[in-house]
């Protein structure tokens, strides 16, 4: 099984960019998480709706052009869901889950606070808000993989000048110890840390100062999941080959069958 998440700092600027095409041609994946839509239902390209004949879930945002997530996956889920309860976020898109039985994936787009002050403080609260919703997933019995950007570079290893950003968004002791309390604490795994331990290896690049050729970047995303189907993760890459945003495609693949 392959899952696949990407944040597309908006769909239609993905998509002009050639993401259905590519979704078209990337072979074997089963589930396509993709965060930041950042447009509603009805201004998705064609394209987009249901590429290479997938079922296609969308969670646009209350507010026109921002944040918002979507899912697509070859097998028809059981049940989607939109959100985890709390209303601050869930009329910003940031939550969609797939039931597909014995496994539910999530295509999940934490907060960031890069603009200010306002939105660390909102993203604060999501942290908050969002563990008791991890806890309720770890305890439900089924295999759980969570995709997306979570805005948060874990450890110095994943992200290139960790000295001069220890107080900015992202890489704060809080939200870092919030990650490490994730998969220490609630039991959750860190996927493509399992696979690969390599150093520079980032999913987020600035559009400032040629950070993209230089490889300053950030790990921002991730799989988290269960350690049942960790377990079975055989692969990980991440797609460097074509830029679709300011962001890259996360790829694991799972001995794991649906």
């Amino acid at each position: 099984m392959r899952i696949v998440t990407l944040n597309a700092n908006g769909i239609r600027s993905a998509h002009n960019k050639g993401l259905a095409e590519w979704m078209g041609k990337l072979r074997g994946w089963d589930v396509f998480c993709l965060q930041e839509m950042k447009a509603n239902f009805e201004d998705v390209p064609e394209e987009m709706l249901r590429p290479k004949k997938s079922h296609g879930h969308f969670f646009p945002a209350e507010r026109k052009g921002y944040s918002g997530t979507a899912l697509w996956s070859k097998q028809k889920p059981l049940n989607v869901v939109k959100g985890f309860g709390v209303g601050e976020f869930d009329g910003e898109g940031r939550y969609l889950e797939a039931d597909f039985g014995p496994l539910a994936v999530v295509s999940l787009y934490l907060p960031s606070g890069a603009a200010g002050p306002e939105r660390q403080a909102s993203k604060d609260r999501f942290l908050v808000a969002f563990v008791a919703h991890l806890k309720a997933l770890r305890a439900c019995g089924k295999e759980i993989v969570i995709c997306g950007d979570f805005n948060i570079a874990h450890k110095e290893i994943d992200l290139k000048n960790y000295k001069s950003n220890k107080k900015n968004s992202g890489f704060l002791p809080h939200e870092r110890e919030w990650l490490t309390h994730v998969f220490d604490q609630i039991g959750f795994v860190d996927v493509f840390r399992t696979l690969d331990q390599r150093p520079e290896q980032y999913t987020w690049w600035s559009n400032r100062g040629d950070s993209w050729n230089k490889n300053v970047g950030w790990r921002l995303d991730y799989q988290v999941a269960t350690p049942g189907i960790a377990a079975t993760a055989k692969a990980a890459s991440i797609y460097l080959e074509q830029r679709f945003s300011d962001h890259a495609p996360l790829v694991i693949d799972y001995e794991f069958s649906l």
